[in-house]
């Protein structure tokens, strides 16, 4: 799988298949992002939460390209509302699509859609992992440090994590290498930090205090190969 990262908590998963997946697809207004909203392409749309900058452009996205949202029950019925395809899903709960298996994780955080009409409270907050043909990847979301990270990684051995990293909001760089170390994934990559003041951070606080070459820095529009 060949796995990008676009700033804050974008990311995209092309699959062995060639399946194009599209997390968190917050571009417009992203100061970080290398992706134009108009001309980005994928298959699947995945949001892990209902916050304003990871639903992002998820629906500009998939009227343009026909994209399936994947998320919660909450936040697929309310793109199913607006005329668009989804599948809605729940933590603990696991499907397999055409780009391989996807299992929702818990995440401690919310999911609330500010929109002109007002708040929309849109259920949990998850984060997700892709199981591809022996390969897995884990893609926090936002969220605290929990315990239980130790069993999502024994479930599937992680080739490649993203975490936050950001502080205020979610895990600062300390907590998040106490989430890499109850993972046990090969490789670590952070997320969610540096697109706003409030998050501010010097990823090389985060991947120091990691596993040597466990720790991975990218910087928006680069990828890895797992």
């Amino acid at each position: 799988m060949k796995v990008g990262f676009h700033g804050q908590s974008c990311v995209t998963v092309v699959s062995k298949k060639g399946h194009k997946i599209l997390i968190d697809p917050f571009i417009e207004g992203n100061p970080l992002s290398d992706l134009d909203v108009d001309t980005v392409t994928c298959d699947f749309i995945i949001i892990t939460h209902g916050h304003n900058d990871h639903v992002g452009d998820a629906e500009a996205i998939a009227k343009r390209t026909g994209a399936l949202i994947i998320s919660t029950v909450e936040i697929a019925n309310y793109f199913n509302a607006r005329g668009l395809k989804t599948h809605g899903m729940q933590p603990g709960g696991g499907y397999t699509f055409e780009f391989g298996y996807l299992k929702l994780t818990p995440a401690i955080h919310g999911s609330t859609l500010e929109t002109p009409e007002g708040a929309i409270p849109l259920g949990l907050a998850i984060g997700l992992i892709i199981h591809e043909e022996g390969k897995t990847i884990y893609h926090a979301g936002d969220t605290a440090l929990f315990s239980d990270m130790k069993l999502i990684g024994e479930e599937f051995p992680i080739d490649l994590a993203f975490l936050p990293i950001g502080d205020n909001y979610t895990m600062g760089p300390k907590d998040a290498a106490k989430a890499a170390q109850l993972l046990q994934a090969k490789k670590v990559v952070p997320m969610h930090y540096n697109t706003f003041p409030l998050i501010k951070q010097n990823p090389e606080d985060f991947t120091k205090r990691l596993a040597s070459e466990q720790g991975v820095i990218l910087q928006p529009g680069e990828s890895i190969k797992i």
